[in-house]
């Protein structure tokens, strides 16, 4: 039995057989880094394949508070931290229904390479809690979070495990986790990011993925000669992914014509106009029919019509398609349907939103693919920034996180394609990105001894 099966089976042994999305990224994972085994039989010798692809720590923790009539409510809370090889751990927290142990630790190992790719010292992890903070009060959204923080406040820390935000967990979340976490503690330590200006937040985090996502795909594209300017182009998700890569792709002449949330999709030829957008998602906070109410020439079609339960945005004939949304959320029939529409590429802002089946369709087409633990990196990257503007009581300008931003990005695509280019990969960024973080956590492992 060769190293993939061994430690898939093990994998399976040692956690719940249902943790689908788990074992989805690991396979992927295992499978592109043949190459990088076979030249380093040092990673067998040590261990590293089976010691990668567990979790350091797993904590789960009950939460209980008080609603606003009173009634105890229960939630579930969880922190996966993968692993701390390059520095300490460093990850999202999501509040959301579907929060589950494996949901964190697909996101979890993700983070771990993805923060490698970075190039900055820091280790992967992901938590949060099957809380849904839509519909409630700003208090008890409050009582929640400082809830959260009580259950557990002692195994985070600046040097230890450094928080951030993720869905269900904006500006005003990160602020009520903070400030109980400083309650507890009696200090001002870095344990979370994405916090607001007020409270040390970085200039430019809130539009750092999606920013990111178009700078490595621009920096793709210029590098084999084709440009985003003129391009028809797809997104999915109308949160603050989408909303700033829509963004980001007017500023390089693209043409974003789609949208969507969890009511359905928008369609608007002349071109998603983003402060109609910004007006209903994140001031209003509305679903996009309210869009297409105001906006003449567009189209609104419910999830109920989609065919086949794909997402709309991916009937749409494009150049490039940025999937922004959700984890599986681009499937085979998407798939094929974009490409019988002529798409050229495919940059994921989401984590892991296109299926393997997808993926390996767009392989066997030759359709340019860049996978998310690389194009969406761009808002870890800034909130390492903001965990070094905290430590040294410092500020960036927005234009000074944005230059930043920027050659992080362009340097992420540059050392897979390095990597591509060392291991004969062509343009398999999948690959090279795979085997460019997995060499560099487990060189660091390796240095460290067991």
């Amino acid at each position: 039995m060769g190293y993939i099966e061994s430690t898939l089976n093990l994998a399976k042994q040692s956690n719940c057989p249902s943790d689908s999305n788990f074992f989805q990224a690991l396979k992927e994972v295992l499978e592109s880094v043949r190459p990088l085994i076979a030249r380093h039989p040092e990673y067998l010798e040590k261990k590293i394949i089976p010691r990668i692809a567990f979790a350091n720590k797993e904590v789960k923790f009950t939460i209980e508070w008080l609603n606003d009539n009173n009634e105890i409510e229960i939630n579930s809370g969880y922190r996966v931290q993968f692993n701390n090889a390059l520095g300490p751990y460093k990850g999202g927290t999501r509040f959301h229904p579907s929060v589950s142990p494996d949901i964190l630790k697909f996101l979890a190992f993700e983070q771990t390479f993805k923060n490698a790719l970075t190039g900055m010292h820091i280790g992967g992890a992901k938590g949060g809690a099957d809380f849904n903070p839509k519909g409630r009060s700003d208090m008890e959204i409050m009582k929640f979070c400082q809830a959260f923080m009580n259950s557990f406040y002692n195994v985070v820390g600046n040097d230890i495990d450094v928080l951030g935000g993720d869905i269900g967990v904006g500006e005003r979340e990160i602020g009520y986790i903070f400030g109980q976490y400083k309650r507890l503690t009696n200090s001002y330590k870095s344990i979370i990011t994405s916090k607001p200006i007020t409270l040390g937040g970085s200039l430019g985090r809130a539009s750092a993925t999606g920013y990111g996502l178009i700078y490595f795909t621009n920096t793709l594209l210029e590098d084999i000669g084709m440009t985003l300017k003129g391009k028809i182009c797809t997104v999915s998700g109308a949160g603050n992914v989408a909303i700033h890569a829509i963004q980001k792709l007017y500023d390089m002449g693209a043409i974003p014509v789609t949208c969507s949330d969890s009511h359905g999709a928008i369609h608007d030829p002349n071109g998603i106009d983003v402060d109609l957008l910004k007006q209903i998602k994140l001031v209003e906070r509305v679903d996009l029919s309210h869009y297409a109410k105001r906006r003449n020439g567009s189209k609104f079609v419910s999830k109920d019509d989609y065919i086949d339960g794909s997402n709309f945005v991916w009937q749409v004939p494009c150049c490039g398609a940025f999937p922004c949304a959700t984890q599986n959320e681009l499937d085979l029939v998407a798939a094929k349907t974009l490409v019988e529409n002529g798409v050229k590429m495919i940059a994921e802002g989401a984590n892991m939103p296109t299926t393997a089946d997808a993926i390996d369709y767009f392989r066997e087409k030759e359709i340019l693919f860049a996978p998310a633990k690389a194009a969406n990196a761009g808002g870890v990257a800034v909130s390492v920034l903001e965990m070094a503007q905290n430590n040294s009581h410092n500020y960036f300008t927005s234009q000074e996180v944005d230059k930043k931003l920027h050659h992080i990005m362009s340097n992420i695509y540059t050392g897979i394609k390095q990597t591509c280019d060392e291991y004969d990969l062509g343009m398999d960024l999948i690959g090279g990105a795979n085997i460019l973080g997995f060499k560099r956590v487990a060189d660091a492992m390796i240095a460290q001894g067991v």
